[in-house]
């Protein structure tokens, strides 16, 4: 049996969950996808042996029912391609809110290597701002903030603390749907990827372990951004040196 053709170029892309798409599970977008690259006609490559898989990878993927304006992911291809035709055909046929954002020729080094934080939002309907900026004083004021998940290895008990960099109440949504009706608290969050991982949700429940916090519906959270975290506490997208190897050029 004859090997696979080689990879001659790789495109790194951002894509969004948006709407009801956000309940869209990792598995699913990854079935959905590979169905686009048939659809748009893509020359993806594909790996050797009995059983080939095309090349994707996905850089730490948010979690079902999570919204986000930043997943990325890398594929190989056998063929190069014009970057900006690619978007054009996968955003077509994906389908909408599951949007194609951006497509650039992947630079060295590893997607995954600069990732490292990410940024959220955090909307709480029916809960006062006042109430949940209470609840972050009391949340960045402990010197320990224990909450429980449950695990492939069962329940665990980890220190949510350490990870958050950020956490504060803010008065903009910088969503494109918008926010909530009125009252709702809105939550601008800055988490560092740790191990145990440490989740939006991870957080909404230590605020209810150190302040009570208990949401009366439930929240919309939706990532606004991930990449490598600056002593300044900004966040670098991690498609930033890819764009500047093209300036390069």
């Amino acid at each position: 049996m004859g090997g696979q053709a080689p990879v001659v170029q790789r495109i790194r892309i951002r894509y969004a969950k948006r709407g009801p798409l956000r309940f869209t599970s990792h598995r699913d977008f990854a079935r959905a996808f590979e169905r686009a690259l048939r659809r748009a006609a893509v020359p993806i490559a594909f790996s050797q042996g009995f059983t080939p898989h095309p090349k994707i990878s996905y850089a730490s993927a948010a979690p079902t029912g999570v919204g986000s304006e930043a997943e990325y992911l890398e594929i190989g291809l056998q063929a190069e391609v014009d970057p900006a035709q690619l978007l054009t055909a996968l955003d077509a046929a994906l389908s909408p809110g599951l949007d194609v954002l951006e497509a650039v020729p992947a630079g060295e080094g590893s997607l995954a290597d600069r990732i490292d934080a990410s940024r959220w939002l955090l909307e709480l309907p029916s809960v006062d701002p006042a109430v949940a900026a209470a609840a972050v004083k009391s949340f960045l004021g402990a010197a320990e903030v224990p909450v429980e998940r449950m695990t492939k290895q069962g329940r665990r008990t980890f220190d949510a603390r350490p990870a958050v960099t950020h956490i504060a109440v803010t008065e903009q949504s910088d969503l494109p749907s918008g926010a909530f009706a009125a009252p709702c608290a809105i939550i601008d969050l800055v988490v560092r990827q740790v191990t145990p991982a440490v989740r939006p949700d991870d957080v909404l429940s230590g605020l209810r372990v150190v302040a009570g916090l208990e949401p009366p519906v439930p929240p919309r959270v939706t990532r606004l951004a991930q990449g490598t975290l600056t002593p300044q506490g900004e966040i670098v997208d991690p498609l930033d040196a890819d764009r500047a190897a093209i300036g390069g050029r």
